[in-house]
């Protein structure tokens, strides 16, 4: 999740007062982050069980809150930037940040789930595209193409890697295959805030990057994939919803991820 915020070259981001600050994760935080992970996975498994056509983004949303008070956790956007929902629930041309409204869903519709949560001090953050029909859907390449760009990202987040040779990869990929990066939504450390060290992470490359991931990292990579943008912009909807210039579908998954000596642990496995 990454809120609208205006950081460095007009980023879309958020920067807490401990976003700066290297601070090593304990054996106690990283429990804590595991458990955090597992309330968001929990949360939008729920929503996902129940989205299909007729039900409403308000109904799923108020599912998650009732999932999120039954795991003693609490909304991050409601905690951080007093967020009008549980959770963000973006449709069609809505890129980021969609307020859960009434308005049925359809057949055809794309829906994005981003759940973030805050349990007993520590974050977490996880991301999902839905598409409502029987397969077939002419957004069923961007979504397979997110999927494993997000993937990617995963898999090459080692110790001794740098954050640019990730994005450089994530970029890409997705080039490769026609679509584009969003530049001012990025990835973010996570922690007892829900953008901490290491923050700010672009999903494409950039030289003058130089941060290089080492164990006991925790961070969400969340690649924002456009049929054709290159940035996200404030939507006349309401003073939350992004959307893109040219109405351009973007497509997002997100997982929060634990850095180790071995290999990544994803934090918020679906399942």
């Amino acid at each position: 999740m990454s809120y609208r915020k205006t950081g460095p070259a007009g980023a879309i981001c958020c920067i807490n007062s401990e976003g700066k600050i290297e601070r090593k994760n304990t054996d106690k935080d990283i429990q804590g982050l595991r458990t955090a992970g597992r309330a968001a996975a929990r949360v939008i498994g729920e929503m996902l069980s129940m989205t299909v056509p007729g039900v409403t983004p308000y109904d799923i949303d108020q599912r998650a809150g009732e999932v999120m008070r039954r795991l003693k956790a609490r909304s991050a956007p409601k905690l951080i930037d007093h967020f009008p929902a549980h959770t963000c629930i973006s449709i069609n041309n809505i890129v980021a940040h969609g307020v859960p409204g009434h308005q049925t869903l359809k057949v055809g519709d794309k829906v994005n789930f981003d759940v973030a949560v805050e349990l007993n001090g520590y974050y977490s953050d996880v991301a999902y595209t839905f598409l409502l029909g029987l397969g077939g859907h002419k957004l069923d390449r961007q979504c397979r193409v997110a999927r494993h760009a997000t993937f990617l990202a995963v898999r090459n987040s080692l110790p001794g890697v740098k954050l640019n040779a990730i994005a450089g990869i994530i970029e890409h990929f997705v080039r490769s295959h026609g679509y584009t990066i969003l530049k001012n939504l990025h990835s973010h450390g996570v922690g007892k805030t829900l953008h901490d060290h290491p923050v700010n992470i672009l999903n494409y490359y950039d030289p003058g990057e130089t941060r290089e991931l080492e164990p006991g990292m925790v961070l969400a990579w969340e690649p924002f994939v456009s049929s054709g943008a290159s940035r996200a912009i404030l939507s006349e909807k309401d003073d939350w919803s992004l959307t893109t210039h040219n109405n351009s579908r973007v497509v997002q998954y997100e997982h929060t991820i634990l850095i180790t000596k071995e290999r990544p642990e994803i934090l918020t496995i679906l399942g």
